[in-house]
């Protein structure tokens, strides 16, 4: 599992590459999540753009994420999924679950207009 963290938009945006599939690099990113939440970073945009496949570990990996940002007062939503992720968060019913956005532009409007309702 590898990934590439970047600050832009006032956003962390966390870019997966390759298979998302678990194992001993999931640890570590749930390490990095917290890390991002003690510097107050909370907004975290996950691009699975370049994600070529990902299994049940690999969703539970971003469910987990999701749970850590939220008990942190923060959010985590997806961008750019394609057509096979995205049919898969259907039929697991975690389309309801995520906010999923086709852009990473898109995702960062959605946080850009949440700041300013707060």
């Amino acid at each position: 599992m590898k990934y590439d963290i970047s600050e832009r938009y006032n956003c962390v945006v966390i870019t997966f590459k390759g298979n998302l599939m678990g194992g001993p690099d999931a640890e570590q990113f749930r390490e990095k999540l917290h890390e991002l939440i003690e510097k107050d970073k909370k907004e975290i945009i996950v691009d699975l753009g370049k994600v070529k496949f990902i299994n049940s570990s690999g969703l539970g990996i971003l469910i987990g994420g999701l749970t850590t940002m939220k008990n942190a007062g923060g959010e985590l939503v997806i961008c750019q999924a394609d057509k096979k992720i995205e049919s898969l968060l259907m039929v697991t019913q975690l389309v309801k679950v995520f906010n999923h956005f086709r852009t990473l532009d898109e995702a960062a409007e959605y946080f850009h207009e949440k700041g300013k309702e707060d």
